[in-house]
């Protein structure tokens, strides 16, 4: 002992460290790089080690040692260290030792010592009290590892329960691909998403075996869709018939080296368990230069999914029955990020609205004072026990705009997505200008008299598009309702109305690289029902324009997005949140829309048609003649998730304008001043694939 002790000293201490943690070999080998040196404990023995590389940039983990079972024999526990483990996967032939290490450090002397001092009836060693201890330690690993087992199904309990999509066996069916988590910023891990892909290894779950502890095995990743992903266990090679799809964010799942540093067992799959004679050489193959995620990556995701609003915060919302206007709403629940609001005034907290927190629709206190939008005071003056005004950062920053030289002012014309159907882009105007960049804006044709129905945007918003924008991307423009000279051209309404147009350079044109392709699915909230997130597919790409469709509803229901829109989230997002998905719509289910009863109805404060929508929960929302589109806000009274399976009601038909006359490439509109501007459109793609900076391919010249 005194010689090895002596050798260890001269060493230097990068060679010894080096030893100890060869990354994630050193603990499928279990054998230490030391084998020349000699070993005073007659159990301990020498075994052959592969050649490993000295420095592994790639996978790594904490040095610690990896119970390696070949799943042939029954559990062992080590007598130095405790480790419990498959007996075959231990050290030498009495497979008393789960390494080297330990076989050598159980040397004779301190054998002998425990065994003197039981004679003498002294209290044992530190090392005899490992020995002594060793079924407790046993009894201990097996009791904390049921106990992580049932935490963590409570944890799951919950997500579980409302998990009855199958996200895996859609895509598999379709043969679709899902947007990938990076193109949602505002999602949980949307900005740390970039280095899991395809080919990274994972240590998750094996439920291809016949233990009744659980165990683990290393799975590779086949292909992505969110935070989904088609997992292949190692050893399978090109069989697939044990795939499985796995969500990358659920506690379960670890980078390689999480079983050495928490001592869980790696088993192989039972069907494949003798394919190899030597599991260890194998793995140490196959995993050479390969990636895991981060150490961390567990921690990353608890990270993400902290959110700064917290329950009882006050906020303004947009009242969703007079649009032109805010309350002041309390959070009474978030989830992932998205924020069940109770409009303050509301009894028994029935009328509700729901958004994330990042949407344009909130605000923090005082704002609609501070840019003179219109605020619906409280009769309630003093805040309750536990209610505090939301911080002003909280909330999502617009750009700042220069008003004072040339702005959008009243009665300017553009094309704005209805927010009351956001399934068509209409002909609106500029009705207020309001401080710090916003916008009252309203549909032409279908205001109501009192202008309860104006909607604010802000200049920079990706919702209001120049004159011509629809014409010019193959967009169809819904014209002004009773309007009848068509097809729509807009020289002959400007010239008609005696209006002018809001020039271009007014409008944001800026195309981020957003990464959405034609096909992708997704999760996508129904604005119409905004306590709603559904299966949705990219329909259309339009520069940072997307055409959201509902699988199985009609085209109808789609809905205009931004690219950015907080409203948009991957594959798998409400399974991580533990919200509730709502299924693509089968046949069955719309054909029992026409057995269903009309709802009873309730007075709205604007004027309008409204559009049914297709889910009927609760009370309908009043729906008035004269006017086409949907409310806002769906029901006067919702409740959060889970929500009651009711059969959809049956959409009424709707009259569509197409637009099929093409306007001339210069068109001069006059202005009030006499002055004229020209704008030549060039013809531009409608879908646009290629996601680089760009514009509407509108000019305004000089």
């Amino acid at each position: 002992m005194e010689n090895a002790r002596d050798l260890a000293e001269r060493t230097p201490r990068s060679d010894r460290k080096r030893r100890d943690s060869f990354g994630m070999f050193d603990g499928y080998d279990s054998c230490s790089e030391e084998s020349t040196s000699s070993s005073s404990s007659d159990d301990s023995e020498d075994e052959v080690v592969p050649s490993i590389p000295a420095s592994l940039p790639i996978i790594k983990n904490n040095g610690q040692v990896y119970t390696y079972p070949d799943g042939k024999a029954g559990m062992a526990t080590c007598e130095m260290c405790g480790m419990v483990g498959v007996r075959d996967a231990f050290y030498s032939k009495t497979k008393r030792f789960c390494s080297v290490s330990c076989s050598r450090s159980y040397s004779s002397n301190s054998k002998k010592a425990s065994i003197l001092a039981r004679l003498q009836g002294k209290p044992p060693t530190k090392k005899a009290k490992v020995l002594q201890k060793q079924p407790l330690m046993a009894k201990l690993a097996a009791y904390a590892q049921y106990q992580a087992s049932q935490q963590n199904q409570a944890k799951l309990k919950a997500v579980v329960a409302g998990e009855s999509f199958d996200w895996g066996q859609y895509i598999r069916s379709s043969n679709t691909v899902g947007a990938p988590v990076s193109c949602f910023k505002h999602a949980p891990m949307g900005t740390c998403w970039g280095g899991i892909e395809v080919g990274v290894r994972i240590e998750v779950p094996n439920s291809d075996t016949n233990f009744s502890t659980k165990v683990y095995w290393i799975a590779e990743i086949i292909k992505l869709a969110g935070f989904k992903a088609l997992l292949r266990y190692e050893g399978f090679d090109s069989d697939t018939s044990k795939d499985f799809w796995c969500n990358l964010c659920m506690p379960e799942v670890h980078p390689v080296g999480w079983c050495a540093s928490s001592g869980k067992p790696l088993v192989p799959p039972k069907s494949i368990q003798h394919k190899y004679s030597n599991w260890k050489t194998f793995l140490v193959k196959r995993l050479t230069g390969a990636k895991t995620l981060p150490p961390n990556f567990n921690d990353m995701v608890q990270q993400n999914m902290q959110f700064p609003f917290k329950k009882l915060m006050r906020v303004e919302v947009v009242d969703k029955n007079y649009l032109s206007r805010t309350r002041v709403a309390l959070v009474e629940q978030v989830i992932g990020g998205r924020l069940r609001l109770v409009y303050e005034e509301s009894q028994g907290g029935a009328d509700d609205f729901w958004c994330h927190m990042y949407s344009p629709l909130i605000h923090n206190i005082g704002w609609s004072r501070s840019i003179g939008h219109r605020f619906k005071r409280s009769d309630i003056t003093r805040k309750l026990d536990g209610q505090v005004d939301a911080p002003p950062q909280l909330f999502q920053k617009t750009k700042e705009v220069d008003q004072s030289g040339d702005w959008f002012k009243d009665g300017m014309k553009l094309e704005a997505i209805d927010p009351l159907n956001l399934s068509a882009i209409c002909v609106a105007t500029v009705r207020k200008v309001l401080a710090d960049g916003y916008l009252m804006i309203g549909v032409d044709g279908s205001e109501a008299v009192d202008g309860s129905d104006w909607f604010c945007y802000h200049g920079t918003s990706p919702s209001i598009f120049p004159v011509g924008f629809c014409e010019i991307n193959n967009i169809e423009l819904t014209p002004p309702r009773g309007y009848t000279k068509l097809p729509f051209k807009w020289f002959d309404y400007l010239r008609e109305t005696g209006s002018v147009a809001a020039p271009v350079r007014l409008f944001n044109k800026e195309v981020p690289n957003h990464g959405f392709r034609l096909g992708m699915k997704l999760e996508a909230v129904d604005l119409m029902e905004p306590r709603l997130v559904c299966v949705a597919t990219v329909t259309r790409i339009v520069h940072r324009l997307l055409r959201i469709h509902f699988d199985g509803w009609e085209d109808e229901y789609d809905q205009w997005v931004d690219c950015e829109s907080p409203d948009l989230y991957p594959v798998g997002w409400c399974q991580l949140t533990g919200y509730q998905l709502q299924p693509p719509a089968s046949q069955s289910n719309r054909e029992m829309s026409q057995s269903v009863p009309k709802q009873k109805k309730k007075a709205q404060q604007y004027k309008g048609q409204k559009k049914k929508r297709k889910i009927p929960v609760g009370r309908r929302p009043f729906s008035q003649a004269g006017r086409r589109r949907s409310s806002f806000s769906g029901d006067e009274e919702q409740s959060p998730p889970p929500y009651p399976a009711q059969g959809p009601a049956r959409p009424r038909p709707r009259t569509h304008f197409h637009l099929t006359h093409k306007s001339e490439s210069l068109l001069r509109m006059k202005e009030e001043t006499a002055e004229v501007d020209e704008f030549t459109f060039s013809q531009g793609t409608s879908d646009q694939e290629s996601n680089g900076s760009g514009s509407y391919y509108i000019r305004q010249e000089p």
